[in-house]
């Protein structure tokens, strides 16, 4: 067998329509942290049948601490907080997203988030008369890039934590991994996310970018040993459903806008909404969506209750929950352990 033979299959680079809609929610609140805010939101996300919840964090209070405490209020949707890859160690980390594995009966993932290395010292200036040893400084990009690294590493020793894989293996738990997140919208983090996550959040302004990028890291995926079709791509929106309807307008066009956080950010109403999110899925951009509420409790209602509800009406997305786990819920079947 020649080496062409042998590599991975190449992905299609047509997009068709992918085979289920994912949807799910960002809860983070901006003011005082509250378990009960939380808890409301969850519950509200839950009833529309969404895939999962993320909260990136909760004023002061640890997000794995505040999902915890929502798992006892919650029944079927999905906990995904993001966890610093400096919690404890790689064992620190397996550990407490395991236990919300169990408090949660098989409904956690988490999302690896790298601590910000601080910006280098500027270069002292030199002596009179002696001459400057210039050394450059990172670039952003090399900054990037190792931080990621970074991530990569953490990311592969939690995964043999809970294949049992390491010397001291550390707590079963119920789906066989915890989900794995990964924001993929930096180049430098889409290696990460094809080789080690079930899900890839991407920021785009409209569907052929994040096509692409969806198309980039099905190739990544394949190249590295992974099937495809077990990385689910799904576009963050921040979203703010306060004003009226902008599609029956005239030449109406429905358009994205910079979020002022590196995002973007969709006005507009639920229906709007809606008709978004079924072209974009129709192209075969992306795998779903998680939507960002701009005020927590109008958007993500409004979400839940008018766009969720239209698109179950259009048969486009579930009106239930298919299994008791997350990766139920994503399609995604229990992992094989890989203890290389």
């Amino acid at each position: 067998m020649t080496s062409a033979a042998a590599a991975a299959p190449p992905v299609p680079a047509v997009r068709r329509r992918t085979r289920s809609l994912h949807l799910a929610a960002a809860i983070d609140v901006p003011d005082r942290y509250e378990v009960a805010s939380y808890g409301e939101l969850a519950r509200l996300a839950e009833g529309g049948a969404l895939d999962f919840v993320t909260l990136d964090g909760a004023a002061d209070a640890d997000p794995l601490a505040v999902l915890t405490a929502v798992a006892a209020e919650t029944g079927r949707i999905g906990l995904v907080p993001a966890v610093p890859v400096t919690r404890a160690g790689p064992r620190g980390v397996a550990a407490a997203v395991g236990a919300l594995d169990l408090a949660s009966r098989g409904r956690a993932g988490w999302t690896p988030k790298a601590a910000p290395e601080p910006m280098p010292e500027p270069a002292p200036e030199p002596a009179p008369g002696r001459r400057s040893a210039q050394r450059s400084a990172p670039t952003p990009k090399a900054r990037a890039e190792a931080l990621w690294r970074e991530t990569a590493a953490v990311a592969e020793a939690v995964a043999r934590e809970w294949d049992g894989g390491a010397p001291e293996p550390g707590p079963r738990v119920r789906q066989g991994r915890p989900v794995t997140a990964v924001d993929a919208t930096e180049p430098a983090a889409r290696a990460v996310a094809a080789r080690y996550a079930d899900l890839a959040f991407v920021r785009a302004a409209g569907p052929e970018t994040a096509g692409l990028v969806r198309e980039e890291l099905r190739r990544l995926a394949a190249g590295a040993g992974r099937d495809p079709d077990r990385l689910l791509v799904l576009a963050e929106l921040s979203v703010d459903l306060g004003g009226g309807e902008i599609g029956p307008e005239p030449g109406a066009e429905i358009t994205l806008v910079p979020d002022g956080t590196g995002g973007v950010l969709f006005c507009g109403g639920p229906v709007d909404l809606a008709e978004l999110i079924a072209a974009w899925q129709q192209a075969g951009a992306v795998d779903g969506f998680r939507v960002r509420p701009v005020e927590p409790r109008r958007d993500l209602e409004r979400f839940v209750n008018g766009t969720t509800a239209l698109l179950q009406h259009r048969g486009l997305f579930r009106s239930f929950h298919p299994g008791a786990t997350l990766r139920e819920h994503l399609g995604l079947h229990r992992p094989l352990p890989d203890l290389r």
